[in-house]
């Protein structure tokens, strides 16, 4: 008997940063992850696609039990739309994918904190981030604007985003990251950023993120200014870069498409995200 297992898990973009504070915002957009494992009579774990990272490996011994390990063999494939390393969320969004498969390999019955924790001690335990990164794995998993405690693992509020709207992604050449623990040096405007977040004025927010972030861990804040000048709602470095997010009206996406398309990078438009994560089995 084989039993297969099918997670879908979406990624995220920052409204605001929670390293400098603890508290973050975030929301989801349509690039997503899929996960599948296959599990059959046997032992080991084998990765077809994707992992085999320490992170991933934690996740699948902290929530399979050893006997389950022990008596059947898992075929992994990771399948992600997400580019990764670069702040949006991809870490965020397979830690949740793979832990969501886990858990449903072996129980109908999910529960999402477990789900949600699970991901988020094993990305602390592989150093992927630094706060836990709570507000990216809600947005991830739940879709929509999530606004977190980080540090208590609380989501403080949680709404969906406009559907209308599209997020223009600006993917530089240059990988190069900052040194965002300079992000604490503002930690009290990150504060007010936040609280303007918390209050639904998330554009404000995002653009004020940006202002932040691009003035303490990047060298120009000139394509996130470009975007603005062009129409776009909101504009920021998103996690702790180096891409940028655009949120733009379907009527100037070309335009700022277009415009940031002749820069040293690649250029991605995605939708935003109101589904949550979810998960499907067949057994055969």
């Amino acid at each position: 008997m084989t039993t297969k297992v099918t997670s879908i898990v979406h990624g995220a973009i920052s409204i605001v940063n929670a390293v400098a504070s603890g508290f973050g915002s975030a929301m989801g957009i349509s690039l997503r992850v899929k996960v599948e494992i296959n599990s059959k009579k046997g032992s080991g774990i084998i990765f077809q696609k994707g992992g085999g990272t320490g992170m991933i490996k934690k996740i699948i011994y902290d929530i399979l039990p050893s006997k389950y390990l022990n008596n059947n063999q898992l075929l992994i494939n990771i399948n992600s739309e997400i580019p990764s390393g670069i702040g949006l969320k991809s870490s965020s969004a397979v830690s949740n994918a793979v832990a969501l498969a886990c858990k449903y390999l072996v129980n109908k019955e999910i529960n999402d904190n477990f789900v949600l924790n699970s991901a988020i001690d094993a990305s602390l335990y592989a150093k992927t981030t630094i706060t836990g990164a709570y507000d990216d794995s809600t947005a991830c998993y739940y879709g929509g604007f999530v606004t977190t405690d980080n540090y208590k693992r609380k989501i403080l509020k949680r709404e969906d985003s406009p559907t209308d709207i599209n997020v223009v992604l600006y993917l530089p050449n240059n990988k190069k990251r900052g040194d965002v623990t300079r992000l604490k040096l503002l930690s009290d405007i990150y504060l007010e950023a936040f609280q303007l977040a918390y209050s639904g004025q998330y554009w404000k927010a995002m653009t004020l993120n940006g202002v932040l972030t691009s003035s303490l861990i990047s060298n120009s804040y000139n394509i996130t200014r470009i975007c603005l000048e062009n129409g776009a709602l909101a504009a920021s470095i998103s996690g702790n870069g180096p891409a940028i997010a655009a949120v733009v009206n379907e009527g100037n996406v070309q335009k700022i498409k277009s415009i940031l398309s002749n820069l040293d990078g690649r250029v991605i438009v995605s939708g935003t995200n109101n589904q949550k994560a979810s998960a499907v089995r067949e057994v055969g």
